[in-house]
């Protein structure tokens, strides 16, 4: 009996154990069923379009958060860059524990020991008051190394995503920069934001016209022109003058994109597009291509009195005794105000004003960059005298951007297009707008290379590159007389090679001292011409244009009403 109780006892265990067993495997079942039952319910709601679509692609995920900036030749000249940041964490030992080891003082002073330009007294008031905060958004390797050393956990490194500017300062107002709220500012990155950002398009650089090479001797020519002549700001352009392409464009001084600080952000104004001037006689050629063009200079030979202009109380001089009458090619030669007023007066304000409106000069520069000056116009009636003194640059004052376009359409064959920062590809230049007749150019041709080599543009004539253009020295507005005497506005104007102009060269200071570099004049013949005289031989061979002693602009059907060029010849 009791082995029969006992096999009895086993099977109702075996029993209980295996209705257990069961249960188990049942409720299991019904925790994956669930389970299963949720995401398929999931993934019908999400396919019926609830939460919005959330779709990232592979490619999306591994790409930086801000897409790149190349020149117009693949080189970096913005691109994400994995870098360091130092950032004061209050909770780093815990809640209601003293974040920091030794005093905020005494952290301060070491991190002014790492960080020269760091504000000691403002970042030992920040840590005092136990807030988190960024110290510094980018370190390098080393300086991450020595705040490993100070052993203060709060000062936490997070490796994060931020800008570089491989290129440092140069092209910095072309370029702009990215705010801390992640957004583009100024330049390129503000006009290019929404591609550069987006997770469709930032996967493709963004190609610019700029040549970095070209950019770089642009800037150090103008640098090295400002502090021959002691003046306080340079400007320059490079502009393909069949395209609008702009190759080079500089402002200084300039900003490091790298590094905005209180002093950057005074420095972000770019001359080039933003800064409207008096360029003085360089708009005495585009007065003679306009009178040319219309029909006013029919004969290059015909004389022009030279003799002081009189219009009401005002008077119209020249800098300096010219004779007692010149002709259109002397005019240019020597930079004569009364000639080019005069000539300014016969075509009369209303076709003189519809050319400069042809060449843009009544409106903001047509360029691609957010910050663009409105020129000072003389309105919609031109009185004799505004006409005349536009005739010679004054009274009208645009950027040395206009400046650029409008020498472009003039040598170009006569067709004005828009300058743009963007790389154009192969039949992507813009049609444009004839401004002048193509013999009119061609004649402007002649006339611009006689300046370099008999005028006041000598000091520009880089030898084999057939350099032409004008110098103009404007003084600047302000003073009990309307313009300060003793600042100056100096500017040349050219293309080059002049035989087939490929490009406008732009070069501008911004009152120029005269200094024993200057021979002691501030006119840009002596400061401002130079500058182009030693850029054109550097940039030449970087985009085409080769030294070429054997050939140039035939200028013999003007070489006679030359007096110099008659002297040369005797």
């Amino acid at each position: 009996m009791a082995m029969a109780s006992g096999r009895v006892q086993l099977v109702s265990i075996r029993q209980k154990s295996l209705d257990l067993a069961r249960w188990r495997v049942l409720w299991i079942a019904l925790a994956f069923a669930l389970v299963a039952l949720m995401a398929v319910s999931r993934i019908v709601y999400l396919g019926s379009g609830g939460e919005g679509a959330r779709a990232t692609s592979l490619e999306a995920a591994l790409l930086p958060d801000r897409g790149e900036i190349v020149d117009r030749n693949g080189v970096p000249m913005a691109r994400a860059f994995p870098a360091y940041a130092l950032w004061f964490n209050p909770e780093a030992m815990g809640e209601g524990e003293a974040p920091l080891v030794a005093a905020p003082q005494e952290v301060a002073a070491k991190l002014k020991a790492i960080f020269p330009d760091l504000d000691e007294a403002d970042t030992a008031a920040r840590l005092a008051k136990g807030k988190g905060f960024y110290i510094r958004k980018r370190l390098l390797p080393e300086e991450a190394n020595q705040v490993q050393e100070l052993g203060e956990l709060a000062l936490e490194m997070p490796m994060e995503e931020d800008r570089h500017y491989p290129q440092g300062q140069m092209a910095a107002h072309v370029l702009g920069y990215v705010a801390a709220d992640g957004k583009g500012r100024v330049g390129m990155e503000q006009v290019f934001d929404e591609h550069l950002s987006s997770p469709l398009t930032r996967g493709t650089p963004v190609a610019l016209s700029i040549d970095v090479r070209v950019q770089g001797a642009l800037e150090d020519e103008l640098r090295r022109g400002m502090k021959l002549t002691q003046a306080q700001g340079g400007a320059g352009i490079v502009l393909d003058v069949d395209t609008g392409e702009v190759i080079a464009l500089a402002s200084l001084p300039e900003f490091d994109p790298n590094k905005i600080d209180a002093e950057g952000q005074k420095l972000m104004f770019n001359r080039v597009t933003n800064q409207v001037y008096e360029l003085g006689s360089t708009f005495k050629p585009l007065t003679v291509a306009a009178a040319i063009d219309a029909g006013v200079i029919r004969d290059l030979g015909r004389r022009f009195d030279a003799s002081p202009v009189k219009v009401g109380r005002f008077t119209i001089r020249d800098s300096h005794e010219m004779g007692d009458d010149l002709n259109a090619v002397e005019t240019l030669i020597h930079s004569s105000n009364t000639t080019s007023a005069r000539i300014a007066d016969e075509m009369g304000p209303e076709r003189l004003r519809q050319y400069m409106i042809d060449l843009g000069m009544n409106g903001r520069p047509e360029i691609e960059l957010p910050a663009k000056g409105f020129p000072l116009w003389p309105g919609d009636k031109w009185a004799r005298l505004t006409n005349m003194t536009v005739g010679f640059g004054h009274g009208i004052a645009v950027t040395p951007l206009h400046l650029a376009s409008a020498y472009a359409a003039m040598v170009n064959g006569g067709v004005y297009r828009p300058a743009t920062l963007k790389k154009l590809g192969p039949g992507e230049a813009p049609k444009g707008r004839r401004v002048f007749k193509a013999s009119t150019s061609s004649r402007m041709r002649q006339m611009m290379r006689a300046i370099a080599i008999y005028g006041t543009g000598r000091n520009a004539d880089a030898p084999g590159y057939r350099v032409g253009g004008k110098t103009g020295s404007a003084e600047k507005p302000g003073g009990k007389a309307g313009y300060r005497r003793t600042a100056l506005v100096s500017t040349f104007a050219a293309a080059f090679p002049m035989d087939r102009p490929r490009y406008v060269v732009i070069a501008m200071l911004d009152e120029p001292k005269g200094t024993l570099a200057s021979s002691y004049q501030r006119t840009a013949a002596w400061n401002a011409a130079p500058i182009v005289g030693r850029l054109v031989p550097r940039i030449g061979p970087l985009i085409g244009v080769r030294p070429d002693d054997t050939r140039d602009i035939d200028i013999s059907a003007i070489t006679p009403l030359i007096p110099e060029a008659q002297n040369e010849a005797e």
